[in-house]
């Protein structure tokens, strides 16, 4: 990972909004750990399982696609696709709202 790579994630609006919504629901003022302790140990436990789970889904598709090149290209075309589709999703939904 870069630092490039780490600002970019740090900022990330979806990242803040995780951290600022959901995790208020998981700490206890009352509890005997500090709410910033708290909240250490829930974003180093969230970090962790999503390195896991990056780094797990990126080297198997690096596995499979590389040995497959036709699964490369189906994949290629349907993430694409999909992106379309969502991105024609949405400009409706903007140009109705």
């Amino acid at each position: 990972m870069t630092v490039r790579g780490a600002g970019a994630g740090i900022l990330n609006p979806k990242a803040l909004l995780l951290y600022f919504s959901l995790f208020p629901h998981f700490l206890d003022p009352a509890a005997t750990w500090p709410v910033a302790a708290q909240t250490g140990l829930l974003g180093t436990l969230h970090t962790t399982a999503c390195a896991l789970v990056h780094f797990t889904v990126g080297v198997l598709a690096r596995t499979v696609l590389k040995t497959r090149l036709s699964a490369a290209r189906v994949v290629t075309r349907t993430s694409g696709a999909i992106m379309i589709v969502i991105g024609g999703f949405l400009l409706v939904e903007h140009l109705a709202g």
